[in-house]
């Protein structure tokens, strides 16, 4: 029998909706979500990034701002840059588009955004709360996975979560997130010895490795749910996940298809951000 299949579109859509009463709501006492997105460089996947979070702003009524740098900006230019948006009343969260240009440190980007305003969920103030289960921006990915979860009534609460992928974006925060969930888990990487085998004790797998069709159903459970966090682009142009979908499809119990999973999430996750830093920038939240 197939797995039943976890739409992402159509849950990032009912989301939207939710989000935009609230935006309604926050209006009409004065406020209004502002979100800036700062793209350094003219990387091809990040323009198509920049772009969906430009127009998710202006369907749900946010005031956006892009701001496109040549790559050739450097990294005091973008900190200034960063700390004008820190100060600003009108914007309250501040994205810069990773990756960025080799010359510019990561970290101090990262480091540079207010935590007030980390709508990515990065600097390491968010991280530790995240950590700790103090009140914080999460990380958009993770976040969205546990919606996807929460809302197909596939609760974490009591299940063994195995997650394939350890990176600071994805790996790491959704282990924590499940582990707030009241799941157990287990975090697997390239160095786990027996993965496969390690990956049939889940009754929630999370894969997220960037490694395309790594996952057959020999690593899966029979009615497992399976979250394919992978986006990996074949020699013919198709996306495909970190899940062989086709091979997986009769084993699962639950499965997200690529694209139309994870992927709708994330920018939905980031505005739900944006909106909680507007509310708590203005004592409402």
């Amino acid at each position: 029998m197939s797995a039943q299949i976890i739409d992402g579109k159509n849950i990032s859509d009912a989301i939207r909706e939710e989000m935009r009463q609230e935006v309604d709501q926050l209006k009409s006492k004065g406020v209004t979500p502002g979100l800036v997105v700062i793209l350094v460089g003219e990387d091809p996947a990040s323009q198509v990034y920049v772009n969906n979070k430009a127009k998710a702003c202006e369907q749900l009524g946010y005031y956006s701002e892009v701001v496109r740098l040549p790559a050739e900006t450097s990294q005091q230019a973008l900190l200034d840059l960063i700390d004008k948006y820190n100060r600003s009343d009108v914007i309250h969260g501040i994205l810069v588009q990773l990756p960025l240009p080799k010359h510019i440190e990561e970290k101090a980007v990262i480091d540079a955004i207010s935590v007030e305003k980390d709508v990515d969920g990065f600097h390491p103030v968010s991280v530790g709360n995240l950590m700790i289960g103090d009140d914080a921006l999460l990380p958009c990915t993770p976040s969205g996975v546990i919606e996807l979860l929460k809302r197909t009534g596939n609760s974490p609460a009591g299940k063994h979560a195995v997650v394939i992928g350890r990176s600071n974006i994805v790996g790491k925060p959704v282990s924590m997130l499940l582990l707030r969930e009241n799941a157990t888990v287990t975090m697997c990487h390239s160095r786990t010895p027996n993965l496969p085998e390690m990956a049939r004790q889940a009754d929630i797998l999370v894969v997220a490795v960037g490694v395309a069709k790594l996952v057959k159903k020999e690593w899966v459970k029979e009615g497992a749910v399976v979250i394919d966090v992978g986006m990996n682009r074949l020699p013919d142009g198709k996306l495909c996940g970190d899940v062989d979908y086709d091979d997986v499809l009769d084993t699962a119990g639950w499965i997200t298809p690529v694209p139309r999973g994870v992927g709708p999430m994330t920018i939905t996750m980031l505005m739900a951000n944006t909106l909680k830093s507007a509310k708590r920038a203005n004592g409402l939240g």
